[in-house]
């Protein structure tokens, strides 16, 4: 068995088998495979679920730019300002990888554009980023 976090980021035994399941649902986020999570999520699977790291799969789908995927899991409850241990939010992703789309879809969901270490606006501000830091400061 491993240690790994649940979906209110508590340490948690768990077994391979559990283990290898959780991996694969997190690689489904960073693939977009938005049918298959969202069925499982649709059957009980908590929507907000992060890996060891603290990535969340809106901040795997986010990061990796999968907008539809974005707008699912938000409606299906996942957290817009969770925070990973680095300091990332899926908005701070988003901002990074200059994603219009998806970060208008986290802000309109509620993503604090200041929150975490890494803020959007400091992903923004650092990277030069003034299209995105544009789209951070609209009301």
């Amino acid at each position: 068995m491993s240690d790994t976090y649940d979906q209110t980021g508590s340490a948690a035994e768990l077994t391979e088998e559990q283990l290898e399941f959780l991996d694969s649902m997190f690689d489904l986020a960073r693939q977009g495979e938005q049918q298959q999570l969202l069925a499982l999520i649709d059957q009980g699977f908590p929507a907000d679920t992060a890996n060891d790291k603290g990535d969340s799969l809106l901040i795997l789908a986010a990061y990796n730019g999968h907008t539809s995927l974005v707008r699912s899991l938000l409606a299906r409850g996942a957290d817009p300002n969770r925070v990973n241990d680095r300091g990332q939010t899926a908005l701070s992703c988003s901002v990074f990888k200059q994603d219009e789309e998806i970060t208008a879809a986290l802000l309109e969901a509620g993503a604090n554009p200041a929150l975490g270490a890494q803020s959007a606006v400091a992903v923004a501000d650092m990277f030069g980023l003034q299209q995105m830091r544009r789209l951070l400061q609209q009301p």
